[in-house]
């Protein structure tokens, strides 16, 4: 056994790496494409048969189709996480993209699943607060390195970040930090995290603006991207590869209709400081 294998801690909860690579990610798009187009080819048959046969007969092969989709798809899975898994499966042909998704963990506390980011060599892991809020057992799985038991170091509630601890005895990978959350108007970002029931899926949005909530006393930067429940502590990315914010909920906007939220990186470092 190699030298890595045997530091790599033990994987306790197998259901943390229940995820799809890329080949299955754009396999699974072009089967319910390729289902789509049987049925709409059948009904199409249906209204104009060139010889007679049993309506019964379109409708078992139609069921026996949605069945198989179903069988390959998690429970979860709608018409618009396709679009989300295409894009996560394009940009993760990107080597950038690769690299950040290293740092990129699942946090799971047995009451709720969210996401986290590695800030640090040594195992520093932040996410949201309410991801681990009343949480007796963290655990930190990285997609490579593998699963880790964390301790909580820091909470911040007030801007709901949460500052966790790993114990390993070899170099995680982990993400810069920008000192401060510069960016332009429609600017396009990056953000890595665990949405429904898929880990490690990479996508893209742009930046809007602040906005002010009523229960914050800082306002919080709003995005155009598809956040999803599970998208909660994923990192904001920009252009140089740097986290300038973090995901934590999303919003109906009166002008802007459902948007992603993320706290500013610079509010974390206002408390460590």
């Amino acid at each position: 056994m190699e030298k890595n294998e045997e530091q790599k801690p033990d994987i306790i909860d197998e259901d943390l790496y229940e995820e799809f690579d890329d080949e299955e990610l754009y396999e699974i798009v072009e089967q319910a494409r390729k289902d789509a187009l049987i049925r709409a080819t059948i009904e199409n048959n249906t209204k104009k048969p060139k010889r007679p046969f049993p309506r019964w007969v379109f409708w078992l092969i139609a069921i026996a189709m949605i069945l198989n989709v179903i069988a390959i798809l998690p429970s979860t899975f709608s018409i618009p996480a396709i679009e989300f898994l295409k894009t996560s499966a394009k940009l993760s042909g990107n080597d950038e993209i690769q690299d950040y998704k290293k740092a990129v963990v699942v946090i799971e506390t047995g009451e709720s699943k969210g996401t986290g980011f590695a800030i640090s060599s040594d195992g520093y892991i932040l996410t949201n607060y309410h991801v681990i809020d009343e949480g007796t057992t963290i655990s930190a799985a990285f997609p490579e390195e593998g699963l880790f038991h964390a301790e909580i170091i820091e909470e911040y509630p007030e801007i709901d970040l949460a500052l966790l601890k790993t114990e390993s005895d070899i170099e995680l990978p982990y993400l810069n930090l920008a000192e401060q959350t510069i960016f332009n108007e429609n600017e396009r970002i990056s953000f890595i995290g665990n949405p429904l029931a898929f880990n490690g899926i990479a996508n893209q949005g742009t930046i809007i603006g602040y906005t002010q909530l009523k229960s914050w006393d800082e306002p919080v930067l709003m995005i155009e991207a598809p956040v999803y429940r599970g998208n909660s502590g994923s990192p904001i990315i920009n252009k140089d590869g740097e986290v300038i914010g973090v995901i934590f909920a999303t919003l109906k906007h009166d002008a802007h209709g459902k948007v992603g939220l993320f706290i500013p990186i610079d509010y974390f470092h206002n408390y460590t400081e």
